[in-house]
């Protein structure tokens, strides 16, 4: 696979930056937008990933940043709202901004897009806003790239790994208080390890196989929400009390939290859990990737942060 330019739209997210990594890794030249890229340097450790500041809603900031490109990667996405916008602020970050990414593409001669969506997106019979703009912005990418633009769509259950915000929020939550409410605690998933997801990108790229595909991503096993918390516990080696909520109070939990900063759980989020995150067929094999486990990856990665807390903790202590 020879080395191609490529603009990857939420470079800097959890999953953005194991992808970027991977891609230099792999001799491509990156380009990855933000708001501000003194906030990110620590991307910009080589040649061939470029930080760039940019508003990429702004038309003529798009063309700048696909001008030449070989591939664009989508990968902005958000589980919640700032604020009360009622759907608004879903459909800016997937729909409207998928629009303005496929139309640009189509007019600066990019010839690959890599679409990340989700399990389940669905534009008219989603529960949530957010499973309901993904899924509109799924249907966008197929009705409206033209034939010049080969595009392959993704869709992953729960993805973990470092810095994820599913263990590590679970996992700070069980350091914090002796019992754990619990929402929606049968809804199931198949947690898909960010590695895995991130490869499937980097070679589809060159798949023509993939081109106008869309694949489940999925991990190997099965889990409840409740049976994953209890995961974490025991890798956390604490003792809590997970309390399952019956759907009234679990709505109230989400109404509550809604007005607390950062909006850890809301409505939407409860909404979409409603829907099982788990997929019959597995797009991971068919480029050749064995799907890793949680019990693989997760133990390594808790030890680990809890190795970095401490050393950070030291360091504030000088």
């Amino acid at each position: 696979m020879a080395g191609k330019s490529i603009c990857v739209f939420g470079g800097t997210g959890f999953v953005g930056r194991e992808l970027v990594a991977k891609l230099a890794k792999a001799g491509h030249q990156v380009v990855v937008p933000t708001r501000n890229r003194n906030l990110h340097r620590d991307m910009q450790l080589t040649q061939t990933v470029r930080v760039v500041s940019a508003d990429v809603h702004d038309r003529e900031a798009l063309q700048r940043l696909l001008h030449g490109k070989d591939v664009a990667i989508n990968l902005v996405g958000i589980l919640n709202e700032q604020g009360r916008s009622k759907g608004k602020g879903f459909a800016n970050a997937h729909l409207i901004l998928t629009e303005k990414i496929v139309e640009t593409c189509k007019a600066e001669g990019v010839r690959r897009l890599l679409h990340m969506s989700a399990l389940h997106a669905n534009a008219e019979g989603g529960p949530s806003d957010y499973l309901k703009t993904k899924g509109q912005a799924e249907n966008f990418v197929r009705s409206q790239c033209p034939p010049t633009v080969d595009f392959t769509i993704f869709q992953p259950s729960v993805i973990f790994g470092k810095g994820d915000g599913f263990i590590n929020r679970f996992a700070a939550l069980l350091k914090a208080a002796p019992f754990l409410p619990l929402a929606k605690p049968d809804a199931r998933f198949q947690p898909v390890y960010v590695g895995d997801v991130c490869e499937a990108f980097i070679r589809s790229i060159d798949d023509p196989t993939s081109f106008g595909e869309t694949y489940p991503l999925v991990g190997p096993s099965t889990y409840s929400l409740r049976e994953v918390v209890l995961f974490i516990e025991s890798c956390l080696g604490v003792r809590r009390l997970v309390i399952g909520l019956p759907d009234s109070l679990a709505a109230l939990q989400a109404r509550i939290f809604e007005w607390v900063p950062g909006k850890p759980f809301s409505i939407d989020n409860y909404k979409s859990l409603s829907v099982d995150s788990v997929s019959e067929t597995n797009g991971l094999p068919h480029f050749g990737i064995r799907p890793r486990s949680m019990e693989s990856i997760v133990p390594g990665l808790l030890r680990n942060e809890d190795r970095n807390n401490y050393f950070s903790r030291l360091r504030r202590r000088r």
